[in-house]
This record gives C-alpha cells, sequence and structure tokens, in this order.
C-alpha cells in the first residue's frame, strides 16, 4: 500500500495513514488501503489497534478538498459511502481501535477518530468540522458521532459555526479520553516530543487492553456499541447474551480459577488476631 502502513508490536496493531505532503488527507485510494489494511489484521493474533498519522503537523487534515470540488450530486453521494463504509467497519470492528491525534484532526480526521473507541490527543492537536465553510455538510459521519459523544448542543455550535478547537477544548468536552504533554527537563527544555509522548502513551493505554481476556473486551465492545442504539430493556438483554457468551470459554475458566486461588493464597497467610 502506498499512503497506509502496519505495522505489530507484541499484541497491539498500529495502522498508520501516511501522506505527509497532504496532511494525511483522505482521498479515495487512502480510503480502500485503510479498508484493506483493517482486513488484513490477524484478530486471532491482535489484540487492540493504535491508528495514527504520520509526521508532526497532522492526524489528518480531512477529506481531499482536490478530488471532491469537482463531483456531482451523485459522486458526493457515492464518496460519502465510500468514507462512511469505512468508519463504520473501523466502529464495528472487533477489536478495540484507539485513535492517537497529533496536529490536525478536522473534518474527515476528526470524523474518523469520532469512529475509534478511544481518543488520545497530543496538546498540538486541533479538532473541527469546518464542512459548511466550504459549502457542504460534515459526510463521514461528522453530524451523527459527534452528537452523541459530546452533546446534540455542542455538535450543532461546532458544526454551524465551523470553527476549530484546540486540545484542552476537546478534553473538556469529552472528545478525547486523554490528552498528553509533552515532556521537559528542569531548565523547560523538551526531552519528548508531543508525538512520541502521545504515541508512548497510546502503546501504554493498547498493552493494558491486550492483557485483557480478548473475547470478553471484544464482547464488552459489542455490546456498548449495539446496546447504544437500543432502549434500556433491549439494551440489557443484548449485554446478558454477550456476558453468557463468555462462560465456557479458556479465558473465564482460566481467569475465574486464578482469582480463587489467590483469593485462597490471601487468606492463608492472615495471621489471627490473639487478645493476650
Amino acid at each position: 500500500m502506498e499512503f497506509v502502513t502496519y505495522e505489530v508490536q507484541d499484541r497491539v496493531g498500529i495502522i498508520t495513514i501516511s501522506r505527509e505532503k497532504a496532511l494525511n488527507a483522505l482521498n479515495s485510494q487512502v480510503l480502500d488501503e485503510l479498508s484493506q489494511a483493517f482486513d488484513g489484521v490477524d484478530q486471532n493474533e491482535i489484540r487492540c489497534l493504535i491508528l495514527t498519522g504520520a509526521g508532526e503537523k497532522s492526524f489528518v487534515a480531512g477529506a481531499d478538498i482536490g478530488e471532491m470540488s469537482t463531483l456531482t450530486k451523485a459522486e458526493g453521494e457515492a464518496f460519502g459511502k465510500k468514507g462512511n463504509d469505512v468508519f463504520r467497519k473501523i466502529e464495528t470492528f472487533p477489536i478495540p481501535v484507539i485513535a492517537a491525534v497529533n496536529g490536525f484532526a478536522l473534518g474527515g480526521g476528526c470524523e474518523i477518530s469520532m469512529s475509534c473507541d478511544i481518543r488520545i490527543c497530543s496538546e498540538n492537536a486541533v479538532f473541527g468540522q469546518p464542512e459548511v465553510g466550504l459549502g457542504i455538510t460534515p459526510g463521514f459521519g461528522g453530524t451523527q458521532r459527534l452528537a452523541r459523544l459530546v452533546s446534540p448542543g455542542m455538535a450543532k455550535q461546532l458544526i454551524y459555526t465551523a470553527r476549530n478547537i484546540k486540545a484542552d477544548e476537546a478534553y473538556r468536552i469529552g472528545l478525547v479520553n486523554q490528552l498528553v504533554k509533552a515532556e521537559t527537563n528542569e531548565a523547560g527544555e523538551v526531552t519528548v516530543s508531543a508525538k512520541d509522548a502521545l504515541m508512548a502513551a497510546a502503546l501504554k493505554m493498547a498493552k493494558c487492553i491486550a492483557a485483557n481476556a480478548p473475547i470478553a473486551v471484544r464482547n464488552c465492545k459489542k455490546a456498548i456499541n449495539d446496546g447504544l442504539q437500543v432502549d434500556m430493556d433491549k439494551a440489557i438483554v443484548i449485554e446478558e447474551k454477550l456476558f453468557g457468551d463468555c462462560f465456557e470459554t479458556e479465558d473465564q475458566k482460566a481467569g475465574m480459577a486464578n482469582f480463587l486461588e489467590k483469593d485462597k493464597e490471601k487468606k492463608l497467610k492472615v495471621v489471627p488476631f490473639k487478645n493476650k
């Protein structure tokens, strides 16, 4: 693939959008390669994914305006569907996906980050849905996911004004889960860049997720995603079925046996209190 790279560290896969000259903007080829990259993930081996952008300036600056500028109505709708199909694949992917956001996450960049389970950003990140300034609406799920993640009112404000927000505000409104800053020494000199600190934090979280029972983690993702689409009475039935699905698995048997053994050892070490 030309614009998407994939590497593995232990049980964590790292997918990088690498189109730095265009600030990692999404065109049809990038979308196709992203789809191929997710299709190629070994779900028996990999337990968590990190999605990021190459370079220091941008996560994904948006969809490719040059490609979009000449589209007809039908072509515009088809391009929206292509993006939505890929982002929905990410959102429903059985394995958790962490977006590691550095620099610009605008338009399609903000939208693809929202299709991930968790968003971690550096202090240099900038988020926004600037589409109305270009005469279009968000087309890759922005009007839907932003309203669900923050609030309908805040989503409308950001989309209607086309205003970009910095990392601290994105964290404040709940758009991102964690904000990572560059590391400095006592003299104020940067010892670890914001991007490097971001990737270290993303890897730390991904490895924490990867250390847990994979079937349970996948079932939790499905329970949350599917449950959000229905009322509470239906949602708890979804949870019950996925809860039951974990039983009789090797993970469940080993996990509970290990807990009971540790609990037994802990009780044996307790010294009984004696009155003098």
